[in-house]
């Protein structure tokens, strides 16, 4: 039985997923190990998760929630053009985070070769999600070819989440706000 202070064996197991996935891969990370770092028994884990890719496609779904609620945010009452600059300045912040391994779902994607695989299945739902919410915001600003703004600046953060993981993160940072800046210059540029 769980205390009041002591999360719920199902979050204990997400949390440390979540951790372990993203520091790791999620390949290299066996049921054992997280049930032992989770403090759950392997039914429990089995209760809650009925496979590992139950709780691989719990852990990006998680993910996804947390991104969107920033994103939300981060366009709240904004106009469409400074809408967009914030969405994809909250993108580029999380490559400045301690820890930063990269795009959880490139990542994951990169494990899960299988485009019918439900894992993907995730994977495809957040980034047709980011693409909507981009190409919104593009046709809102009156971009000629919204889907095509929005494709670009896909790509700047696929981009810039590989690149920050390899290179100077605070120039990536740099170089997708200059970026984004290219694709909706201020009016009368």
């Amino acid at each position: 039985m769980t205390t009041a202070s002591e999360p719920h064996p199902k979050d204990r197991l997400l949390r440390t997923a979540s951790r372990l996935f993203y520091a790791e891969g999620i390949q290299a990370v066996g049921i054992d190990r997280l049930v032992t770092e989770a403090k759950v028994t392997r039914a429990t884990f089995y209760r809650h998760y009925p496979s590992k890719d139950d709780l691989v496609s719990a852990y990006l779904t998680a993910t996804a929630e947390d991104i969107r609620a920033a994103v939300a945010q981060a366009r709240e009452g904004k106009p469409p053009r400074e809408a967009v600059r914030a969405v994809m300045a909250v993108l580029g912040d999380a490559t400045l985070e301690d820890g930063f391994r990269g795009c959880q779902f490139l990542n994951a994607a990169a494990e899960y070769p299988d485009r019918t695989h439900p894992v993907r299945a995730v994977i495809d739902d957040q980034r047709t999600w980011l693409f909507g919410v981009l190409r919104d915001l593009s046709a809102a600003i009156g971009h000629p070819e919204p889907d095509h703004a929005a494709r670009v600046l896909v790509m700047l953060h696929d981009g810039a989440f590989q690149s920050a993981e390899l290179d100077d993160a605070t120039a990536v940072r740099e170089t997708l706000r200059r970026a984004v800046d290219q694709v909706f210059p201020a009016e009368g540029d």
